[in-house]
């Protein structure tokens, strides 16, 4: 089922939270939503479970307007909210069978359910234990059991990794990817390297308002606007290289990044650059001996976009 998002606004008192944002998330997509604290992205999430009403604007799912269908829609949405509230006195088993009996899973499928997604959640060893007994990542591992335990077509991810180690991390990731391949999920996260290795599209809100939505390789080209590369050549003079490399065609600004070594920084808006420059050092008997490109982090874009 897809999400779409038409001109979405949620006020507390005169601050707007969220300010006329609209979004399509569609099925089989893993989107990542990222903002600092305060942005809107909690907010945008429980409106789009129906935990609180937005004030101007729509959600639809699977095309059906959320507002009027609620009843119907919940049962496809699993959601995993920020805080993750858990009863602590339960046995993990306890609680994950009481979700899928509120969940409305038939009785004589809810013991399987529920073996199910404690094997796929890594909860076996601590399926005995009461909850308020786990460690943060095992009771957020029972968290994500409980908003997957209906197998749900849209599944809400509010920070799910939060207090995992690298190891559970990694498998949690593995998990969302698999989801996602049948799923709609909106994954929000500041684990940065998380975005990049589970979602498909990067979307990014400041202040209440949109300010990226792409893949992570498409916002890196919009806030650089042309590739860099790190080349070093020797058997030539520093300044006569740098000259040259100025005049080609693809090539629109160059800086010294070590004059010492002939290393430079070429600015270009062209991939032929590369051939280029493999050229110009064969013509001038040159020796090209490294040639790098320079990756824009996704840190270094999400400082850009919400630092104002």
């Amino acid at each position: 089922m897809d999400i779409v998002i038409e001109n979405l606004t949620k006020r507390y008192g005169n601050q707007k939270a969220v300010d006329n944002i609209s979004l399509k998330v569609a099925t089989g997509e893993i989107l990542g939503f990222l903002g600092p604290n305060g942005a809107g992205k909690t907010t945008t999430m429980k409106i789009i479970t129906n935990y609180i009403s937005a004030d101007e604007g729509k959600v639809f799912i699977g095309g059906k307007s959320l507002s009027d269908n609620y009843y119907e829609l919940k049962k496809h949405i699993g959601y995993l909210s920020e805080k993750n509230p858990l009863y602590h006195d339960m046995p993990v088993i306890d609680f994950l069978n009481f979700c899928a009996k509120i969940q409305g899973i038939e009785t004589s499928r809810i013991e399987s359910r529920v073996a199910e997604m404690i094997t796929t959640t890594g909860l076996n060893r601590e399926k005995h234990k009461k909850i308020g007994e786990l460690s943060k990542g095992y009771q957020q591992r029972v968290g994500l059991a409980q908003a997957i335990i209906h197998d749900p077509e849209i599944l809400i991810l509010d920070e799910p990794t939060s207090g995992l180690d690298p190891n559970q991390i990694a498998e949690i990731r593995k998990l969302i990817r698999e989801l996602g391949r049948e799923k709609t999920v909106i994954l929000s996260t500041h684990i940065l390297p998380e975005v990049e290795a589970t979602c498909d599209r990067i979307f990014i809100i400041n202040k209440g308002k949109i300010v990226a939505d792409g893949t992570a390789d498409t916002l890196r080209k919009q806030a650089k606007g042309s590739d860099i590369l790190r080349v070093k050549i020797e058997d030539g003079q520093a300044d006569k290289i740098f000259k040259t490399l100025q005049s080609l065609r693809s090539v629109t600004m160059v800086e010294f990044a070590d004059r010492n070594l002939n290393r430079f920084d070429i600015h270009c808006n062209d991939s032929n650059v590369k051939r280029e420059i493999f050229r110009l050092c064969v013509d001038n008997k040159w020796v090209l001996t490294e040639l790098t490109p320079f990756e824009t982090k996704l840190e270094d874009i999400f400082r850009d976009l919400t630092m104002n």
